[in-house]
């Protein structure tokens, strides 16, 4: 399966509407029954969002924070060699098919499905509105060949393509798109950027929102971009931010913190621009204005 960071929802979290039907024979069909000598063994499984704890427990709220439906587990077996398990994902949506995808970048770059990573025997790819992970119980080079060929298989007989969230346009050519992390709630935020403990900025299952650091490895900054459903839930959320987080602001929007960077907030629309850790106030005010100009063009 694929291990990534557990996070908690509050209480209130309702995925009462994300229930499903058992999927199993629809999402078994993108599944091979065998690959380089692995073969399918036992029962297949399938979770939805009430029961995907059954099968990895605290890390299954990063994939309700992305909203999926359903997750079909196969798992493949060959004599004297580690298992192979597939973790099939029906993410519902393209976007966050995508957005799950995001939340874990690191490994080698390969040419499978829309995008895909490969480290330690776990190889993560999304095509479609699906999200697959494939990994070996123990790497060797005949497993890491037989996780490629699976997963190059399930791929293939995965005909849709998905559109990435047209939020990602909005980033400018400064901070490289292979970098950016798609995302909803404040706690997926919070895992790749700290914030605030608090969600001072109303993140939530409504909004979108992108966060993609600069291509520059010392001074790095850090664009957040988030989509709200309505131009008074962005006001709001500026006010909160505002209040929350630079209280002592001398100039609107603009304020250099401890560590002598500085950050800067603009409302725009449906949308807030947040800049962190830019070198100086005229670099967050550039990429602001470049920002709100791709906003303006849509």
């Amino acid at each position: 399966m694929l291990l990534i960071s557990f996070l908690t929802f509050g209480k209130g979290a309702d995925f009462s509407m994300l229930k499903t039907q058992d999927k199993s024979g629809e999402l078994g069909r993108f599944l091979p029954e065998e690959v380089e000598g692995w073969r399918a063994s036992g029962r297949d499984e399938t979770y939805d969002p009430e029961t995907i704890f059954d099968y990895i427990d605290g890390a299954g709220e990063v994939y309700r924070a992305y909203n999926f439906r359903t997750l079909f587990v196969r798992r493949f077996e060959r004599e004297g060699k580690a298992d192979v398990v597939v973790d099939f994902f029906d993410m519902g949506c393209a976007a966050d098919a995508f957005g799950v995808f995001t939340h874990d970048l690191d490994g080698e770059r390969l040419d499978i499905g829309q995008a895909a990573t490969y480290m330690g025997g776990l190889l993560s790819f999304w095509k479609g509105r699906y999200f697959v992970s494939v990994y070996a119980e123990r790497e060797t080079e005949e497993t890491r060949d037989a996780v490629f060929r699976l997963g190059r298989k399930i791929a293939s007989a995965i005909v849709e393509e998905g559109k990435k969230p047209d939020i990602l346009d909005l980033i400018p050519s400064a901070f490289p798109q292979n970098g950016a992390r798609y995302f909803h709630n404040h706690l997926i935020l919070n895992y790749h950027f700290f914030v605030a403990s608090e969600n001072i900025l109303h993140l939530d299952q409504d909004t979108e929102a992108v966060l993609v650091p600069s291509g520059q490895e010392e001074g790095r900054a850090h664009l957040l971009i988030v989509r709200y459903p309505s131009a008074e839930k962005t006001a709001q959320a500026q006010k909160s931010f505002i209040r929350s987080y630079m209280p002592d602001a001398i100039k609107p929007g603009f304020v250099r913190t401890e560590d002598e960077t500085w950050t800067a907030i603009k409302p725009k629309k449906s949308y807030i621009i947040l800049v962190f850790h830019a070198a100086s106030e005229d670099q967050a005010s550039r990429i602001l204005k470049e920002v709100e100009q791709k906003i303006d063009e849509l």
